[in-house]
């Protein structure tokens, strides 16, 4: 099976009314879609822009804008279910924070199906600023997805660095690893960039990472976006000689296209000129020692 996927370097804009927020999401996936895309992916965050529509008291705290954002939710999650269904496509649509019913905000990641089910990842691994000055929670709920396209996992920004996350998901049958992020400098960027390209390496699978780009001086969460879209491949035969099958302008506003071969997962797991996927449990039998 070949699949394409569309990858998003996306940027934040101040929105004047919910019809503009719209108007904005069905521009970006009609795109995807006229450029044959079975798969978009949208970066971490990038529905931040909707706290614009709150007023600057509530759009300049990072308390009252998670909280203001609840309100928009249940439009947001219909607006992309719609998407989805009417383009008979395959959405991740970046991620949403979302108060639970104790009060605890976790960073949640949606996947709309072309058939109208809708899934999430919550982050897990949360940075710094999350845990220390924004108070959102890590998940507790590592999944895997069957899709029409095969299963796939997602990995939100930070939880790529940590290869175990990854492991777990591609033993459960991941071909393909969706990683919406956001990073503010450039070695933010590059650090979710080596993670990406590691778990493609160590499992022989895909890693797509789609970036939040741009200013938004008007946002204490997400007022510097730095970064660029890639698709990452296991590195072997039959595959990009540096891994890398697609990467966009950094912080460019655009799409990132790239055709997946799935068939070549498998092949390349029992074929290739090595065996990451397969010898990874060899490591258990090493213990080291001083």
């Amino acid at each position: 099976m070949t699949v394409k996927i569309a990858v998003a370097q996306y940027d934040i804009s101040f929105l004047e009314n919910w019809r503009a927020y719209m108007a904005k999401s069905t521009r970006w996936v009609a795109e995807a879609q006229s450029h044959g895309a079975d798969i978009l992916l949208f970066p971490e965050y990038n529905t931040l822009e909707l706290a614009s529509l709150f007023g600057q008291d509530v759009y300049s705290s990072l308390e009252k804008q998670l909280a203001a954002m609840q309100s928009l939710l249940d439009d947001f999650l219909g607006l992309f279910q719609g998407l989805a269904t009417a383009r008979h496509c395959l959405i991740q649509a970046g991620s949403f924070p979302v108060r639970l019913e104790s009060g605890e905000y976790h960073n949640r990641a949606y996947l709309f199906h072309p058939d109208g089910r809708v899934d999430y990842q919550d982050k897990l691994m949360m940075t710094r600023f999350e845990n220390e000055q924004w108070l959102i929670s890590g998940g507790d709920e590592l999944k895997c997805f069957d899709t029409g396209f095969g299963k796939i996992a997602i990995n939100i920004c930070y939880d790529s660095e940590f290869p175990l996350l990854a492991r777990q998901q591609v033993a459960a049958g991941a071909d393909l690893i969706l990683v919406p992020s956001c990073t503010d400098t450039l070695a933010g960027y590059h650090r979710v960039k080596i993670g990406c390209q590691a778990r493609a390496l160590e499992n022989q699978c895909y890693v797509a990472q789609a970036c939040l780009v741009g200013a938004a001086p008007w946002s204490e969460a997400v007022d510097v976006n730095i970064g660029a879209a890639a698709v990452y491949t296991p590195v072997d035969r039959g595959f990009p000689d540096n891994g890398i099958l697609a990467c966009g302008e950094l912080n460019a506003v655009q799409w990132l296209y790239a055709e997946l071969s799935m068939a070549e997962i498998g092949k390349v797991r029992s074929q290739g000129q090595v065996c990451n996927y397969r010898d990874w449990p060899l490591q258990s039998r090493f213990v080291a020692t001083s």
